[in-house]
């Protein structure tokens, strides 16, 4: 599962609990009024509708999920085992029906008895425990038919690492795929290779590795103080391009990555997450791409038609420019453009090679001679860009977010700290597009993607689209 189809499903769950705690909260009043002379029914639906019991009620709802919260109730917990899960929601609701005891005699909640502590307290739990127990095997099922999988490499070929291997194996249902293990020739790798496990690469290639294959998760499972730096070397890679690294136990003093312990059967796991946190902010993030770009492909239907014929009738080829580019993690997909060059422009890239005048590994000429007539003006005016929108549609990219490079250009990458652009989605428009495009140095185009990942909000998101617009039409830097 993506980030974004992570955070789609935290917030669901969040709803949902709200929504218990609200029918529970009901059902419980009506039990009590059934069984108790001291609030009638009656009476709890006529004070329901007052504004200090309005607002109390809202602020139970907003202490359940702070409470939730803070047990951790909404982190992912693919290594968590099932009992630990259960423990923390009883915990948790135990906690909260305490918070309305407090509330009760702070306001003298006559409705709040014995019998109604109880009763919310079990329809609450074992509400909440029974719709985790079915998500949980609703996800298994799908884990174990091959979907919502995550690439795994482990670090060490050492007893410690391949017990761990057992068990993530034995475990289809987390839904983790190992790669393959790195490490260098020792004495216990002869062993190693007895179990039939494959090495991936050794210390020296594991740079190669991450480029070339998709890597969701790293675990570290060296003898630290032999091969500390070692050790610290593959962490400090994978955070430069934005993996998450799983330490069995110890962790390192990076710069980027927050830490998280979490705990796999008996086993201790601290993850280190290179990217800051996400929040309910890239929810929003996604919803406002899917409707933006679905509301915009709508209202541009009329200019998509007329540049159609405009392509056709010019230049000889195909209406759009499709092109594999490398995208979130370094997956790749389909991007759409109008065609704005001959058909054969790819072909050609190597005759005008010395023409390039971009720095580093992208290619760009200003006055690039395979540049039609019609191109030069949708290339002007970004109208180039628009069939994008059905990439932001589709979850390929975003409306902000670094622009998608073609593969050519990803594999002429030097420097690693680059790559961690790729550990976010992709997207349309970015800091580089609202300081000058194609005028500013490939370097300083990098630096301008950190920027944008460490500095993330939605705010900056909305800043980064209004500037769009002026650039667009300036038409600045435009290549």
């Amino acid at each position: 599962m993506t980030a974004l189809g992570r955070q789609l499903v935290v917030k669901a769950a969040k709803l949902f609990d709200l929504a218990v705690m609200s029918f529970s909260f009901g059902l419980a009043a009506v039990v009590v009024a059934h069984q108790t002379a001291t609030v009638s029914f009656a009476d709890f639906l006529a004070v329901r509708v007052k504004v200090r019991n309005f607002v109390l009620f809202a602020g139970f709802l907003l202490v359940w999920n702070i409470i939730f919260r803070l047990f951790r109730l909404y982190d992912s917990r693919r290594l968590s085992g099932q009992r630990d899960e259960v423990l923390d929601i009883v915990k948790a609701t135990t906690l909260g029906i305490g918070s309305i005891c407090i509330a009760a005699f702070l306001f003298r909640l006559e409705m709040v008895t014995p019998l109604f502590v109880l009763a919310l307290w079990f329809i609450s739990s074992a509400t909440l425990v029974s719709s985790r127990l079915v998500a949980r095997s609703l996800l298994s099922q799908v884990r174990v038919r091959g979907r919502n999988l995550r690439e795994m490499v482990i670090v060490g070929t050492n007893p410690r690492a391949l017990l761990f291997a057992r068990k993530i194996q034995a475990k289809p249902i987390l839904g983790y795929r190992i790669l393959g293990f790195v490490d260098q020739e020792w004495e216990g790798t002869e062993e190693f290779r007895k179990g039939g496990y494959p090495l991936a690469s050794d210390f020296e290639r594991f740079p190669f590795l991450l480029r070339e294959r998709v890597v969701d998760e790293v675990v570290l499972a060296l003898p630290m103080k032999s091969l500390y730096l070692q050790a610290s070397r593959v962490a400090a890679l994978c955070e430069e391009q934005g993996i998450i690294v799983r330490l069995l136990p110890n962790f390192f003093n990076l710069t980027l990555a927050r830490s998280k312990a979490e705990e796999f059967e008996d086993t201790s796991v601290v993850t280190l997450c290179p990217n800051p946190a996400e929040t309910w902010q890239h929810l929003t993030k996604r919803i406002l791409d899917f409707a933006i770009s679905l509301v915009s492909i709508i209202i541009l239907a009329p200019l998509f038609l007329l540049t159609a014929p405009l392509i056709k009738l010019t230049s000889p080829g195909p209406l759009f420019f499709i092109q594999e580019r490398v995208g979130l993690n370094k997956r790749r997909f389909r991007l759409y453009k109008f065609r704005t060059m001959v058909a054969n422009a790819e072909q050609r890239q190597k005759e005008i090679g010395h023409l390039n005048e971009s720095s580093g590994p992208v290619f760009k000429i200003k006055n690039d001679p395979r540049i039609t007539r019609v191109g030069k003006f949708l290339r002007k005016t970004s109208i180039d860009e628009l069939p994008q929108l059905f990439n932001v549609l589709k979850g390929n990219m975003s409306l902000v977010g670094p622009r998608p490079l073609p593969v050519r250009d990803y594999e002429g990458f030097r420097q690693d700290w680059q790559r961690r652009r790729f550990s976010v989605r992709p997207g349309m428009t970015c800091l580089w597009q609202i300081n000058g495009r194609s005028s500013i140095p490939f370097e300083r185009w990098m630096e301008l993607d950190m920027e944008y990942i460490d500095q993330w909000s939605l705010w900056m998101d909305f800043k980064i689209l209004a500037k769009t617009i002026p650039a667009v039409l300036k038409g600045a830097g435009a290549a």
